[in-house]
Parts: C-alpha cells; structure tokens; sequence
C-alpha cells in the first residue's frame, strides 16, 4: 500500500507518530513506521510503552511550541523520543517516576531537533540524525546499572543468516530475528533501494566482525547496525554509490573507537560517519540529494 493511500485512512496525528518510527530508518513512510511499531509488540512489548510514549512526547511538545506542522507530520520530532523510550525501557526498571523521565527527555529531544532544524535551514549545518538520542543517552547512562547478563549464541549456518537480520533489529535494540524480518519486509516495502543498501551494509558488518573473530558481535547484529543507518542515510545518491560505501566502511571503522574511549556506541558511529562523508563531499562540491531536514519528501529516504 502506497504511504499517500495509507495517509488518507489515517488520522494526522497517528501518520505523524508512525512516521516517527520510520524515521528512526530515515525514511518517512507511516506503514513502515507500523510494522516497526509490529516488530516491538512481537518481540518485545515491556519496550512498547516506553517507544509509544517517547514518541507522544515528542510530537506533543512540537505541537504545544507551534513547531512546523510539515516537520511535525513528517516525523521528525518523534524519532529521537521513541529511541530514548526504547533504551529508557530496556535499561532501567518500571517505576512510577520512569515514564515522567521518558516524557521529560521525548520533550527535551523534540526542542533540540527544533533547535537544530531552524539552523540547517540557513546554513550548510550538519543534520542532526540520532545526536540528541545519543547524547542524552549518555548522560541517562550514567544513572544505570551496568548489565552483567551474558548471551550465549551458538555458531551454526541458522544463526549465522539470521545475523543480517538483526543488524536491521538492533537499530531499535531488537535482537530477535522476527523483529529483523518485520522490519526488513517494511523497508523493502518503502525504499526498495536503502533496503538492498542496509542489506549490504548490515552483511558488511556481520563479515567485519567474523574477520576480527568477534563472533558475539556478528551473530548478534551488533556490528552492523550503524552501517546500515549510514548507507539508508546517502541511498538516495544514485550518482554516487561510492558515499554509502564510504559511509559503511567509515561507520565500520569508527565502530570500536567509542568502546576504547569507554562511551556507549549507540548511534554514534553512524552519525559521525555521516557527518564525515557530508562534508567530504561539501568540500568536494558534490551535490547532495534533495532530502534535508527542513523539506519533508513523501516516500524519500531523510537525511535528518
């Protein structure tokens, strides 16, 4: 079903949380953004209250601040609050003050994302992507207790094809290869192009994990997660494939440098890789593709 048909049997504010949750994939598409919302509730509902209200406490702030209506359908100021109740949800336990904390920081995200859209509006400014997810997910961190659960995985051909599958899960901290699947098939649906890029790159990072030997990471989907987010973020660039490519392999190697310095990955890598690449080829002279952050497209890939 074309995103357009869905839109119109879909009220503005629930099209604007779904795409939401499609551009945590840079893509603005509210059926995607459904099966993403599926791939929670079939793999992990305790995660789903804290994604819902992440996502609502985002658009409601944009909403209550008058924020462009345009970015506001698009998804734009959802996202960022979805990923904090993801990782709200999986590392800290259920409270009462906990949903207050999720609202707090979807409203916060929402402000920052504001802050740095009317900026790229006037300037060469570097999107924003995940920034605010990250950055105050590192200060949220801090108040966590480390995780000292083990998963033990098995090396065998199965697990081994379910890998590719979980980098595209583990973009929303989903492990399972059904959530992969689900949110696979969604990508496929909106973009068949970034799927067959975020295949490659989350294969990519399944290899470049095995050839370092760290075969929890591969099997996992732990290694190929940024790299997919980064070849979603220049797919659109059809006169140049050589930027998806250079981001992946950028995101690859950036990957184990947040490890060393002791910061939590997240998405990190990814943004940086994107920024890199943004600006090699700004420098270059290199036109980017039309998708920035103040111009919301219908069914195009975003460069948030």
């Amino acid at each position: 079903m074309p995103a357009n048909h869905f839109n119109t049997h879909c009220p503005d504010w629930a099209t604007a949380l779904l795409n939401g949750f499609s551009q945590i994939f840079l893509q603005r598409h509210p059926l995607f953004g459904l099966l993403c919302l599926l791939a929670i509730l079939f793999t992990a509902p305790a995660l789903l209250g804290g994604a819902l209200l992440g996502g609502v406490a985002g658009l409601l702030t944009a909403q209550r601040r008058g924020y462009a209506k345009a970015d506001r359908q698009a998804g734009l100021f959802s996202y960022n609050g979805v990923l904090l109740g993801l990782l709200l949800s999986l590392y800290f336990p259920w409270s009462a003050m906990l949903p207050l904390v999720i609202i707090a920081c979807g409203g916060l995200s929402a402000m920052l994302t504001q802050q740095w859209l009317k900026r790229a509006r006037f300037s060469q400014c570097l999107p924003a992507y995940t920034a605010p997810f990250v950055v105050l997910s590192w200060v949220l961190l801090c108040f966590a207790t480390p995780s000292t659960q083990a998963h033990l995985i098995e090396i065998n051909t199965l697990n081994m094809l379910a890998a590719p599958l979980k980098g595209f899960g583990q973009v929303m901290f989903l492990g399972q290869p059904l959530a992969g699947a689900i949110i696979a098939a969604g990508l496929l649906m909106a973009d068949r192009r970034a799927f067959c890029w975020a295949l490659l790159a989350s294969v990519a990072g399944m290899g470049w994990s095995l050839l370092h030997h760290d075969f929890y990471t591969a099997l996992l989907g732990l290694g190929g997660y940024n790299a997919v987010l980064v070849a979603l973020a220049f797919s659109a660039q059809r006169q140049q494939p050589w930027l998806p490519l250079a981001g992946i392999a950028l995101a690859l190697l950036l990957t184990p440098v947040f490890a060393a310095i002791g910061l939590p990955t997240l998405t990190a890598p990814f943004i940086l890789a994107g920024w890199l690449v943004r600006s090699v080829a700004q420098v270059f002279g290199n036109t980017m593709d039309a998708s920035v952050p103040c111009v919301p497209g219908e069914n195009r890939p975003r460069l948030r």
